[in-house]
């Protein structure tokens, strides 16, 4: 009877240890969760900022017109104090540019961005695309949020396939490298690649590089792309990137951390381009020019013909607050190799190079600025894709279109397995 009695005794112990020990992982677990809330609320009052008016757009996404001096660029503890550029000092010689549209609002720009069908922001303030918690949560870490992953760059001085594919990431680019640069130019034909899966994106950019492509490769990055992990959606989007340590704890996307400071009132970073390219039917194409400003030493950027939308401070940097020593233009993808195959999210339009206009995605009129601060064909330019069976890459010239390149492709195929 004693012995009966002992062992329902363990049991019981048993079982309210089994309790205390579910509620315990149960408090941690809420515990947690609460953490999880207050850091994904901290961060949204960081980086959205009192809207003097909000525009809903037809996308869902909300624009908020924030004063342009209480913009996330002035959390940056060097930026405290900064006076606002208005303009650059210099725009590159040869550059087709329309100053009034600059200087006056009066003047109705044609659409470029699916929220100017619902409104505009007033002058002195800028539009920034407000971040919503799910934005948050998509991500793998707040700190993330925003952020590529190391070693997102592509490097044609590499060789070794192992270091070509390690971060999953594959292009297809035009390039220059040898010389000293202080801008890029180029027309990009706008698509809306499939994507696979969630967590990879597909883009369309240039890149103005300094420094190694190991721990302290300088980065400037502008174009358009699809990203359902940092958007929520699969529409194509202008966005810009920065970084000075290769990835690793500088720079992100748009204004999603302190740096660029924008002047413009009329585009969002991070917003959706409208309208898009067919299939066979019409294109469209934007024009993307980042440029330093030889007197400010600022990293400025231009988009179109009309919009000078802001720029990047010398002090971000440490090899690009002189100049910079390679020029990318070209498309990147992730592939994440879902269920161990190459994954079908598809580079630009989704198809070969070598079906040419209408069907293949194009950079037309590719250019660098000098040391003089021209714009000029650039010279001696390669080309450089990791699997050429999946995403390809073919150069020409003409008269019209100036240095150009045809690229992409679907990615999974007969011969990209």
């Amino acid at each position: 009877m004693a012995a009966h009695v002992k062992g329902r005794s363990w049991i019981l112990w048993l079982l309210v240890t089994a309790a205390v020990c579910l509620s315990c992982a149960g408090a941690r677990s809420g515990r947690t969760v609460a953490r999880q809330r207050l850091e994904v609320q901290r961060h949204l009052k960081r980086l959205n900022k009192q809207a003097v008016k909000s525009i809903k757009s037809p996308d869902g996404d909300i624009i908020d017109c924030v004063h342009i001096s209480h913009q996330p660029a002035f959390d940056h503890p060097f930026l405290k104090n900064h006076t606002i550029q208005s303009r650059p000092a210099f725009h590159p010689e040869g550059l087709q540019f329309d100053e009034s549209k600059v200087a006056s609002k009066k003047k109705s720009p044609s659409m470029a961005q699916l929220w100017h069908q619902n409104g505009r922001c007033p002058e002195n303030t800028i539009p920034v695309r407000r971040t919503k918690s799910d934005d948050l949560l998509r991500a793998s870490s707040v700190k993330r949020y925003g952020k590529k992953r190391h070693r997102s760059v592509p490097n044609p001085m590499s060789i070794d396939p192992d270091l070509l594919n390690e971060s999953g990431h594959q292009h297809a680019i035009a390039y220059v490298e040898g010389d000293t640069y202080y801008g890029a130019k180029a027309t990009i034909n706008v698509w809306e690649p499939k994507i696979q899966q969630p967590n990879e994106f597909s883009l369309s950019q240039l890149w103005i590089l300094g420094g190694s492509f190991g721990e302290d490769l300088n980065s400037i990055e502008a174009g358009w792309q699809v990203s359902p992990d940092l958007y929520g959606d699969n529409n194509t989007r202008l966005f810009t990137y920065w970084t000075s340590d290769s990835y690793q704890a500088t720079g992100c996307y748009n204004l999603l951390c302190s740096g660029f400071i924008q002047v413009n009132s009329e585009i969002a970073m991070g917003a959706t381009i409208f309208p898009i390219s067919r299939y066979g039917g019409s294109q469209y194409d934007i024009s993307i020019l980042v440029w330093k400003d030889p007197k400010e030493g600022h990293w400025w950027m231009q988009f179109g013909n009309d919009y000078v939308l802001g720029y990047w401070p010398a002090f971000l940097f440490s090899y690009l607050a002189d100049s910079a020593s390679m020029i990318e233009w070209g498309g990147e993808v992730v592939n994440s190799e879902p269920d161990g195959e190459h994954t079908s999210t598809a580079m630009g339009s989704g198809h070969f190079p070598e079906e040419g206009f209408s069907k293949s995605s194009y950079f037309r009129n590719i250019q660098i600025v000098d040391q003089s601060n021209n714009l000029k064909a650039p010279k001696g330019v390669g080309t450089f894709t990791e699997q050429s069976s999946c995403y390809d890459v073919q150069t020409g010239s003409s008269a019209h279109w100036g240095h150009f390149f045809y690229y992409g492709g679907p990615g999974k195929n007969s011969n990209c397995p």
